[in-house]
C-alpha cells in the first residue's frame, strides 16, 4: 500500500508524461491501510445489489461464504444443506426484487444487505451440522424473524416474508418434483458441485415472469412505470438549468412565472375559521364537527404554502427577493411540471404531477367548501380528506359515545351498498376507494 501511494503521488498529469488514455482501477475490501490521498483523489464507485432475479442469485453463489469450497461442501447433510441453501438464496432474490413493484411489493421498502443473507446461511449450517432431524421452527426463526425479518417493522410485511420463507424452507423442497411457482421453471437444482449451481443459475430467464414473486402478469405494469420515472427524473437531472434558449420561445423562468400565475389565480381562498368553528363547534355526540375544523385548517396551510411559494418564485425572478436553494429548487421543479418538495411538506400523500395534483387539491377544496356550507354530507368522498385516520376515528367515536362503549371494543363492520342509499342511523357511507392488484364484482 505505501508503494502504491508513492507511485500514485508521483504520477505526471502532462500529456507528454503519461499517456492520454492512461487509467489507475483499484478494486478492495474496506481495508484500513488503504491510502487516504487516494481516496480523497479518486472516483469512488460503490457494488450494488445485483439487479434481476437471475443476477442475485449469481451474485450470492458468488460471494463469501458459499464461493469457499471448503465452506459450500463442509455440512454432514449434503442434500438438506444444498437444498436448503439454494431456497435461502431464492428467497434472498424474491426479497430484494420485490422492491422494484413498490407498494405491491412492501409496504415499506427495505434495505435487506447481504449480511443478512450470509448470518442466515451460516446458521443453517450450524444448525443443520448440530441436529440430526432439520430444525425447521429454528431455521425459520433465525431467518424469518431476527435476520430479515429484523429489518421489518409493518405487521403486513412481517406477515408476508414469513409466508414467502415458507415456500423455500419446507420439507418438499426436498423431493425433485417440487417447484417455487406455478410455472415450474424455478426449482432447487440436483445435489451437485459449486459449478453445477452456478450453470443452472445462468439457465434460467433473463426476465422472469412476476408470478415467481407471487403476483399476476399485470404487476409488470407498477414496476415498468415506476423503472420509467425514474429514468425520465435521471434525464432530467442531467439537463442544463439555465433558461435563456432562442427568441422564439420564452425563456425557463417566464414559463415558470405563467405556472405561477395561473395557479395562484386557480386556487380558491383560505377558508374562514372564525365562522367554521362558530358553525361547527366541538361537541361530544358529533366528533365529525372536529374533523371538519381539524381537515379545515390542515388544507388552509397547505394553501398558504402554495401560495407563499408561489409570490417568492414570482418576486425572486423579478429581482424583487433574494433567489434561495428552496425558492431554487421550487422553480426547477415547477418547470419540470413536478409538486415542489416545499409543498410536499404540508401535504396530503400524493403521486400526482403538478397539474393532476392542482386539479385534485382543487377537488378536495370544493368537496370541504360543500360540506362547510350545507353541513355533514349523506355520503363521504373518502379520497378527498387530508388525513384519512382522524375521520375513521371520528365515525367509531361518534358510535362508542352513543352507545357507551369503549372505543378500543369497537372496529368497522362493512358492507357495499346502492349509490342511492340514505343516510344511516349508525356509521358512514363513504365512496372514492380504489382497487389496485384485484377487481370487483357486483353480483359475486
Amino acid at each position: 500500500m505505501p508503494s502504491l501511494e508513492r507511485i500514485v503521488n508521483n504520477l505526471n498529469p502532462e500529456p507528454k508524461a503519461t499517456h492520454r488514455d492512461f487509467r489507475l482501477w483499484l478494486t478492495s475490501y474496506p481495508a484500513s491501510t488503504f491510502p487516504v490521498s487516494i481516496l480523497q483523489n479518486g472516483i469512488k464507485m460503490t457494488n450494488e445489489p445485483p439487479k434481476g432475479l437471475k443476477a442475485n442469485l449469481k451474485g450470492s453463489f458468488s460471494s463469501d461464504p458459499i464461493n469457499t469450497q471448503s465452506f459450500f461442501e463442509g455440512c454432514t447433510k449434503e442434500l438438506e444443506w444444498k437444498k436448503l441453501l439454494f431456497g435461502l438464496c431464492f428467497f434472498n432474490a424474491v426479497l430484494q426484487e420485490r422492491r422494484n413493484f413498490g407498494p405491491l411489493g412492501w409496504n415499506i421498502p427495505y434495505e435487506f444487505t447481504e449480511s443478512d443473507l450470509r448470518i442466515s446461511v451460516q446458521q443453517l449450517q450450524m444448525f443443520l451440522n448440530g441436529y440430526e432431524i432439520v430444525p425447521f421452527k429454528a431455521i425459520h426463526y433465525l431467518a424469518g424473524e431476527c435476520n430479515f425479518g429484523g429489518r421489518v417493522t409493518e405487521k403486513q410485511d412481517r406477515k408476508l416474508i414469513l409466508t414467502l420463507l415458507s415456500v423455500y424452507y419446507t420439507e418438499e423442497i426436498f423431493q425433485e418434483y417440487y417447484r417455487f411457482s406455478e410455472s415450474g421453471t424455478f426449482f432447487a437444482p440436483p445435489t451437485g458441485d459449486h459449478d453445477s449451481y452456478i450453470t443452472y443459475i445462468e439457465s434460467l430467464p433473463a426476465r422472469p415472469d412476476p408470478e415467481v414473486y407471487g403476483f399476476h402478469s399485470n404487476a409488470d405494469i407498477t414496476k415498468n412505470q415506476g423503472e420509467t420515472l425514474l429514468l425520465f427524473d435521471s434525464l432530467l437531472l442531467t439537463q442544463a438549468e439555465a433558461g435563456g434558449g432562442d427568441s422564439g420561445g420564452a425563456s425557463m423562468e417566464e414559463t415558470v412565472v405563467m405556472i405561477a400565475s395561473n395557479i395562484t389565480n386557480d386556487l380558491p381562498p383560505l377558508f374562514d375559521m372564525n365562522i367554521a368553528s362558530k358553525k361547527y363547534p366541538t361537541e361530544y355526540t358529533d366528533s365529525m364537527n372536529t374533523v371538519l375544523t381539524q381537515e379545515l385548517q390542515r388544507f388552509n396551510k397547505l394553501n398558504d404554502t402554495i401560495r407563499k411559494s408561489l409570490k417568492d418564485i414570482q418576486g425572486a425572478v423579478k429581482g424583487q427577493i433574494s433567489m434561495s436553494t428552496v425558492i431554487e429548487a421550487s422553480l426547477l421543479s415547477l418547470f419540470d411540471g413536478k409538486v415542489p418538495n416545499a409543498w410536499k411538506k404540508n401535504s396530503y400523500p400524493s403521486l400526482k404531477p403538478l397539474g393532476s395534483y392542482i386539479v385534485d387539491l382543487k377537488q378536495r377544496l370544493d368537496f370541504f367548501k360543500d360540506w362547510m356550507q350545507k353541513g355533514h354530507p349523506d355520503r363521504f368522498n373518502i379520497s378527498r380528506l387530508f388525513f384519512t385516520q382522524s375521520f375513521l376515528t371520528g365515525a367509531l367515536q361518534n358510535y362508542a359515545r352513543k352507545y357507551k362503549i369503549p372505543i378500543d371494543e369497537i372496529k368497522f363492520d362493512f358492507e357495499v351498498v346502492e349509490a342511492e342509499k340514505e343516510k344511516p342511523e349508525d356509521g358512514v357511507i363513504v365512496y372514492g376507494l380504489f382497487l389496485e392488484g384485484c377487481r370487483w364484482n357486483d353480483e359475486r
